[in-house]
């Protein structure tokens, strides 16, 4: 581990006017903190840059002494990658400004932005773009990941409405990306992550939306309604997008004490268009049975994203994967394995894709996996980092029975898991030319801590 005498602490705090925390600082704990509870990393020092000249020049000091980099926007990485032992922190947090433009539909958004607060600032505006399902995620993984949430099949990815970025190159070259100027470089940030350099800036298309359907609704987790649901889901308008969680019922107060603890389908509707024809779309789902909550109701869209403790750092292990196909056989699996297991809190995420999402083209993108039907997720969270690798055995073993149709990750959602995985977000031709991108524009790996892309030797 490399400490902080390896690097002049005094000269940065000079150079970038005290935005710089190292060790033995007062705020070093909370600041090298990410939102997992299984990451616990030391960093040499951690660095607040206020725009992109100052993002270069932590680039060139990560260049220069050899330290490794980490990005940090949100800080959700399930690998840890927003965070570093013994390396340089450029932290985004400083970097928030926002600026719309109503008329044109548009907005540029600096990368230490969150979900929820860009969510909330074009609402005022009765417009909106899809990010995911956590307000307090950065939106610079989520973009560069490709995006997948609340929206997905009426207005796509997050990518699918992006514009343009500015990305600080490894040489700390700011440029300006879009599909005339550098359009390797933009073709490859959709999806690729952030193995191109450091995204400071994204300019994005905002799409009209003054209110929602939408809310959570919660169903017993039988074999009939499962099956009914995603049959829905699939079938349902582009309009309507849906997550399907089955997992054990919490002990929320507006969930009957009869239910805590027994599998519910706990799902998140959302219905972008107006109050009428989103009661129809939904009205198949609360048929499957007599619901055991139901809170979907018109309302703005940012009231989607659930409140969060910001105290709140899980211990987790989890995997995801598109499948083509959720079967009866997927679906008794999935009943028996998280009827019969002990967890505080084991799920299975079922996402249906399609619409939208599904209509850009397969290669357009460096996001690989528009054909494919559901996105699922195995996960769960427990309490003593001990338990770590009985976890993960665990969630592996469930994860493999549900896998349907060729092996494809999501890389936003990608722990630890090995270049195999990170193969799997980016099959052939998308590898090869992934690869290609990184030779040109990062030659010696310098951005590395990532579902990494090597350049090509």
């Amino acid at each position: 581990m490399t400490t902080s005498t390896a690097i002049p602490i005094d000269d940065l705090r000079r150079e970038f006017d005290g935005r710089v925390v190292a060790p033995g600082d007062a705020g070093y704990d909370d600041a090298r903190r990410v939102f997992s509870g299984n990451i616990d990393r030391h960093p040499a020092v951690i660095i607040r840059p206020a725009d992109a000249k100052e993002v270069g020049r932590v680039v060139a000091l990560a260049r220069d002494t050899g330290l490794e980099l980490a990005v940090r926007g949100g800080g959700h990485s399930g690998a840890g990658h927003g965070t570093s032992d013994g390396g340089i922190v450029l932290d985004l947090a400083e970097m928030d400004a926002l600026e719309v433009d109503p008329e044109r539909r548009t907005a540029w958004a600096e990368a230490g932005l969150t979900a929820g607060e860009v969510t909330k600032a074009v609402d005022g505006h009765d417009l909106a773009i899809g990010f995911g399902d956590t307000g307090s995620v950065g939106i610079g993984g989520i973009t560069l990941g490709g995006g997948i949430g609340f929206l997905v099949r009426k207005f796509g990815m997050t990518i699918d409405n992006l514009l343009a970025a500015e990305i600080v190159t490894a040489d700390g070259e700011v440029v300006r990306v879009d599909e005339e100027s550098h359009p390797d470089l933009f073709w490859a940030i959709r999806g690729g992550g952030g193995n191109f350099g450091v995204a400071t800036r994204f300019h994005y298309r905002l799409q009209p939306l003054e209110g929602i359907v939408g809310g959570m609704l919660f169903l017993p987790a039988t074999p009939e309604v499962i099956a009914g649901f995603l049959a829905a889901a699939s079938e349902a308008p582009d309009e309507l997008s849906t997550i399907a969680n089955i997992m054990p019922a919490p002990p929320m107060p507006f969930v009957p004490e009869e239910h805590h603890g027994k599998l519910i389908v706990f799902a998140f509707m959302t219905y972008a268009g107006g109050v009428e024809a989103g009661q129809e779309a939904i009205a198949p789902f609360r048929a499957l049975a007599a619901p055991i909550a139901d809170m979907v109701r018109p309302m703005r869209y940012p009231e989607m994203y659930m409140p969060e403790d910001e105290s709140y750092h899980p211990i987790s292990a989890g995997r995801t994967s598109f499948v083509d196909e959720v079967d009866e056989r997927a679906i008794a699996t999935i009943i028996d394995r998280l009827e019969n297991d002990t967890a505080p809190m084991r799920v299975t995420q079922i996402r249906a894709l399609g619409g939208a999402f599904a209509r850009v083209p397969q290669d357009a993108t460096a996001f690989a996996h528009r054909r494919r039907n559901f996105m699922l997720t195995c996960a769960t969270v427990f309490e003593d980092v001990d338990q770590t690798p009985e976890r993960e055995r665990w969630v592996t073993s469930f994860w493999d029975e549900l896998q349907r149709g060729d092996r494809a990750a999501y890389v936003g959602f990608l722990a630890n898991e090995g270049e195999d995985r990170v193969r799997e977000a980016y099959p052939g031709p998308t590898w090869d030319r992934l690869a290609e991108v990184k030779t040109r524009y990062d030659p010696t790996n310098l951005f590395r801590l990532n579902q990494n892309v090597p350049p090509k030797r």
